[in-house]
């Protein structure tokens, strides 16, 4: 359960962040409701794990570590924005490190 309220937290991070590059600066309504109502879901659900006892390091690493693959990758494949080599090492080493964090904790 604890892992689901986690995962919900990051697909409203995500959403939220995607739909403001589609808001464009606040221009448009839809994406800006979308923006205000993603980031309440997200920070909601992360003091919900927090609550449950995730450690505040080990949930933040991998909510803010898969969202900025995840939209790294939603910007690359949908949102026609850049992805090199260099970029796609970075996301690998953030991943990388959340994985050690994990294992940290179970340790």
């Amino acid at each position: 359960m604890l892992y689901l309220v986690l995962a919900i937290a990051i697909a409203g991070e995500i959403t939220a962040t995607v739909s403001l590059k589609l808001s464009e600066g606040f221009t448009k309504l839809w994406p800006s409701v979308v923006v205000v109502a993603g980031y309440a879901l997200a920070f909601t659900m992360l003091s919900m794990a927090l609550k449950m006892g995730m450690l505040v390091g080990v949930a933040y690493a991998i909510w803010s570590a898969v969202g900025v693959a995840a939209v790294a990758i939603i910007g690359w494949r949908f949102l026609g924005e850049h992805l090199n080599p260099t970029m796609i090492a970075g996301l690998a080493l953030v991943i990388a490190g959340v994985v050690t964090l994990e294992i940290g904790r179970i340790h």
